[in-house]
């Protein structure tokens, strides 16, 4: 009897094996949230580049499209290749990150704690939560008249912009994250004797946490997407101003290249708050994919 018992483990131990090496079928593939493997996730990704760089491939050598218009692989290699190799893009990269950085840091400093604190007390949100609805519809680029003539044009008003840009729409989102904290989370705290002060140290803000690093992912991007608008009045270096010299000229490819880095560089800080989330909020969902 012991033996069969045995036996019936090490056939359902297989069973449950071959189950899950067979988890991504055509079914699952279609059924929302479901995991695939990763070999697969990885390979559907190089097929969409490919599919991007094989059409630019036949727009571009095929004719279709004018190397003014649309420059081809081989002539934006050489053209970035003669920027990095002379050095003459590092200072543009070095005072757009300078700029980008350095606002969007200022912005959540003051954006963490005034959202956490406009999502969890109503009295703070009918304090701030007008104005910020109110400001966050303004178009950033109108406000550079303002800033120029508050601040001048110098580096701070760039940093200025990027602030200005990413402050009310990140505060507005982590408001949002705090206030959908399971308020059955901060009923439990308080039941087993916790005071406010602990409450909101020990649950409110561990349980918002993985949602503000999304936020602060999410806000990195529209600072990126910020930086020509910041570097479009009196700027001397950065990869918005090269930009727009390059455009004055004529020169697409010096253009395409511009804005590659600027994806790379925004890749790169995004895959960072990806990162720190895992590293930094283990209890967060995402840690455990």
């Amino acid at each position: 009897m012991e033996a069969r018992t045995e036996t019936e483990e090490i056939t359902l131990i297989k069973s449950q094996t071959e189950t899950s090496q067979r988890r991504w079928t055509e079914q699952d593939f279609l059924k929302p949230k479901e995991a695939i493997r990763r070999r697969v996730y990885l390979g559907l990704t190089a097929t969409s580049v490919f599919a991007i760089l094989l059409l630019w491939v036949i727009l571009t050598y095929g004719g279709i499209v004018d190397a003014m218009f649309l420059p081809s692989p081989s002539s934006l290699f050489k053209t970035g290749y003669h920027l990095f190799a002379s050095g003459e893009i590092f200072p543009h990269i070095w005072t757009s990150l300078y700029v980008v950085v350095l606002g969007f840091v200022f912005a959540a400093i003051l954006a963490v704690p005034a959202g956490i604190l406009m999502g969890s007390f109503k009295f703070v949100e009918a304090l701030i939560e007008p104005v910020i609805n109110f400001v966050r519809y303004l178009p950033v680029s109108a406000m550079i008249p303002l800033l120029i003539l508050w601040i001048g044009i110098g580096d701070v008003e760039k940093i200025a912009v990027i602030f200005l840009g990413t402050l009310f729409q990140l505060t507005f989102l982590i408001a949002d994250v705090s206030a959908n904290v399971p308020k059955e989370l901060l009923q439990v705290a308080y039941t087993l004797g916790a005071r406010k002060r602990d409450v909101t140290l020990h649950v409110l803000i561990p349980a918002s946490l993985p949602g503000i690093m999304d936020n602060l992912r999410i806000t990195m991007g529209w600072a990126w997407t910020y930086l020509i608008v910041a570097e479009l009045v009196s700027a001397e270096k950065g990869l918005g101003y090269m930009i727009l010299q390059a455009m004055r000229g004529m020169q697409t490819d010096v253009i395409f290249v511009g804005l590659f880095v600027i994806g790379l560089l925004g890749l790169v800080t995004d895959q960072s708050f990806k990162y720190l989330t895992l590293w930094l909020l283990p209890w967060s969902e995402k840690a455990s994919v």
